[in-house]
């Protein structure tokens, strides 16, 4: 997993209530159990028309918000199924960092697992994040999760919280693997220990 320490990039604005993963990446893309090629499906519904042409309407469609790695929304992002694929194609398109007021509990901790740094920030401020996406390409903003703020294109800083743990693992690019691999030289003495205690038992080396 990659780690994220830092991100400057554009922002792009969704002030929608209860996205959730259906509209994220839809259930007949869930075919696949590959990390890679969902982000040309993400938010299928909204960017595409049903003869398969581009929504014009749809913000990732216009430019700047082609190359976003910042969604800024509203309430309960990414509830409904607790499909892991829904990070998977948000990362994959290139998507590092939601800033919600709240999100879907599921959704949350996947985002924590993939790399993903959702940001919970009242309601009122993530209102004046997306009018700051109104400077187009001039509407990049900063989140420092080391220092824990998000920085308006005015220079602004916002504090946000976050749980130490989660936080320690994104800068660390440490997914569940990851945590466990810490741990290889205590479980390598452990098993060494258990063989010789117990010589019957099989042997768990490759």
């Amino acid at each position: 997993m990659d780690k994220f320490t830092t991100l400057t990039g554009v922002a792009a604005p969704m002030p929608m209530q209860n996205i959730d993963t259906d509209k994220i990446i839809p259930a007949r893309f869930l075919k696949t159990i590959k990390r890679s090629g969902l982000g040309v499906h993400l938010f299928d519904p909204l960017r595409f028309n049903k003869d398969g042409s581009e929504n014009p309407d749809f913000i990732l469609n216009q430019e700047p918000f082609r190359k976003a790695e910042v969604i800024i929304a509203h309430e309960n992002f990414g509830c409904g199924s607790s499909r892991e694929h829904a990070p998977w194609a948000l990362l994959d398109f290139g998507i590092r960092c939601i800033i919600a007021p709240d999100f879907a509990d599921i959704f949350y901790n996947n985002s924590f697992k993939n790399g993903i740094l959702p940001v919970r920030l009242p309601r009122a401020v993530c209102d004046q994040l997306i009018e700051d996406t109104k400077l187009g390409g001039n509407a990049r903003i900063t989140v420092d999760l080391q220092r824990q703020v998000v920085v308006r294109p005015n220079g602004e800083e916002i504090a946000f919280e976050i749980d130490p743990f989660r936080k320690h693992s994104l800068l660390n690019g440490l997914d569940d693997i990851g945590q466990t691999l810490q741990h290889s030289g205590s479980i390598d003495r452990y098993e060494t220990t258990q063989r010789a205690g117990q010589p019957w038992m099989p042997s768990t080396a490759a």
